[in-house]
């Protein structure tokens, strides 16, 4: 049965994991956890997740990953500062939301980029699911920097993303990766309604 296989796939995957990779993905949770405690401890633990895995990326060939993961190491250095240096300028750096207006920008950008990209690799590599592939890609950039700036929306925005990722891994047979990404949607609904709740808060308040 296919359940049977993917359990069996999942379990192979567990007993082959390094402790690199075992390390690399403890730290990519306990980034998610911490960040939704608004504890910049996070990026930490991001930092670290994310090094250990430009090398994985890179140890498999998997180079335009292993480049992304850079990106995420800057955005790491940069969340922690953003998160670290309130209370040295006038006022500390709160959780908000973004106007409809800047929501309908960023998704009109990343459908471009989406869509350029997608057949740049649909056309000129051997890729597979080239435009989701994409689209996940393009989609982590912003919602990345949607975290550092404390953008209630970044949670909403990770549900989509992490549950086409879901998709895109299955489909690749990646179905321990998947795994990790079915909880990451798990994480993502409470971090939305944990910062929700403080971003009531701190409207009430201010």
């Amino acid at each position: 049965m296919f359940s049977e296989q993917v359990v069996s796939a999942i379990a192979d995957a567990v007993a082959a994991m390094s402790l690199w990779e075992l390390s690399a993905v403890v730290l990519a949770l306990a980034y998610l956890i911490l960040a939704m405690k608004e504890n910049s401890l996070c990026w930490y633990a991001a930092f670290i997740s994310t090094a250990i895995y430009v090398f994985l990326f890179w140890d498999v060939s998997l180079l335009m990953e292993s480049a992304l993961q850079i990106f995420y190491l800057v955005m790491a250095v940069y969340g922690w500062w953003q998160w670290r240096k309130q209370g040295d300028t006038q006022s500390e750096l709160r959780i908000h939301r973004w106007t409809l207006r800047t929501h309908i920008i960023v998704a009109v950008v990343v459908g471009l980029l989406t869509l350029s990209f997608g057949y740049v690799l649909d056309t000129s590599t051997h890729a597979e699911l080239p435009y989701l592939d994409s689209f996940t890609t393009w989609g982590a950039v912003v919602t990345t920097y949607m975290v550092t700036r404390k953008v209630l929306e970044n949670w909403i925005y990770w549900i989509v993303i992490d549950g086409a990722s879901v998709y895109l891994y299955i489909d690749r047979e990646l179905y321990l990766t998947a795994l990790l990404f079915v909880m990451y949607v798990v994480l993502v609904v409470i971090g939305f309604f944990q910062w929700n709740a403080i971003y009531k808060r701190e409207q009430l308040e201010s």
